[in-house]
């Protein structure tokens, strides 16, 4: 068995790709997980993961629009599943985040 720094690049970056993939399935699956909940539990968002394509595409010499990369993550324009899927953030939710947001900004 071997270990994941053991595989070769290619091999290591098609499991990577496909986890990515499973992770994109899993978010659109559970549209109820709503991002500042994401934000406060994890610190990272489907917003996030558009800016990191985005950051990705760059640093391989890539154009990509952040739109078009939170198209690509949603699975639809971002304005649509906002419209469909996303609540105004609850008082509790704001409260959270604020004070996950002083504790991280504390810790630095």
């Amino acid at each position: 068995m071997s270990s994941f720094n053991e595989l070769d690049p290619s091999t290591r970056t098609e499991l990577e790709a496909a986890a990515f993939r499973r992770l994109l399935k899993h978010l659109d699956n559970n549209k109820d997980v709503q991002n500042i909940d994401l934000m406060i539990l994890a610190d990272f968002c489907r917003n996030c993961l558009s800016k990191w394509l985005v950051t990705a595409a760059d640093e391989q010499g890539e154009t990509l629009d952040y739109d078009a990369a939170r198209e690509y993550v949603y699975g639809m324009p971002y304005s649509e599943w906002k419209e469909l899927y996303q609540p105004p953030a609850t008082a509790e939710q704001k409260a959270a985040w604020e004070a996950h947001h002083a504790k991280k900004k504390a810790a630095k």
